[in-house]
């Protein structure tokens, strides 16, 4: 069973970086599937799930709290959600927030830092960075709900989307946490996932 459970984890580390980097070409084009009803449910959760950025972020997040462990688990990805929905929210009235995609590619960044280090962080600052990094995301799929058709079924979509990724990544870390092999896949994840998150940095300040 053990070795059933390393698998799983060796295929989902792989995937994961697979799946990151096979989604970088499409960075700079819509997030959303060309197939899928701009502005339907399935859009919004199309919108973080194709997204490289969104992606790795949101995956993080859930990775990020396994590692911390205990109440972090639930309380961090649901603090990420709610902000987000608040940051939603000043994307949907434009408040004229700058900088966003620059502060989607930080989150990436130091998410990745976060999980190539390994370390326990303090549940209130983990929710403190989550939020403050939940504000851009959700203010990037705000802006583009005034011109969708259903808004709030988009943002139900979105929302359900980042819950779903941040669900993945919670299942990814916790599983990994239980093999010493596992802890190391993660951190050379981590440390990918920083590196991405470099590049995009560098890609929003071109």
């Amino acid at each position: 069973m053990r070795t059933i459970h390393l698998q799983m984890v060796k295929v989902a580390s792989a995937t994961l970086v697979v799946v990151s980097v096979a989604l970088l070409p499409g960075l700079a084009l819509a997030h959303e599937g060309a197939s899928l009803p701009y502005g339907s449910f399935l859009s919004g959760v199309a919108h973080p799930v194709l997204g490289a950025d969104h992606f790795l972020a949101m995956v993080s997040v859930g990775i990020v709290s396994a590692q911390i462990g205990g109440r972090a688990i639930w309380t961090v990805p649901a603090t990420f959600v709610c902000v987000m929905g608040i940051g939603g929210l000043l994307g949907l009235v434009d408040i004229g927030l700058t900088a966003i995609e620059s502060g989607i590619a930080s989150s990436v960044l130091i998410l990745g830092l976060a999980i190539a280090a390994d370390k326990r962080l303090p549940v209130a600052l983990a929710m403190t960075a989550v939020a403050f990094f939940a504000i851009f995301h959700g203010y990037a799929h705000g802006a583009e709900m005034p011109t969708v058709a259903n808004p709030v079924t988009y943002a139900l979509g979105f929302m359900t989307g980042t819950a779903t990724l941040h669900v993945t990544g919670v299942v990814l870390g916790d599983i990994s946490q239980h093999y010493s092999m596992g802890k190391v896949l993660l951190r050379i994840g981590g440390a990918i996932i920083a590196a991405l998150g470099a590049w995009f940095l560098a890609q929003a300040f071109a």
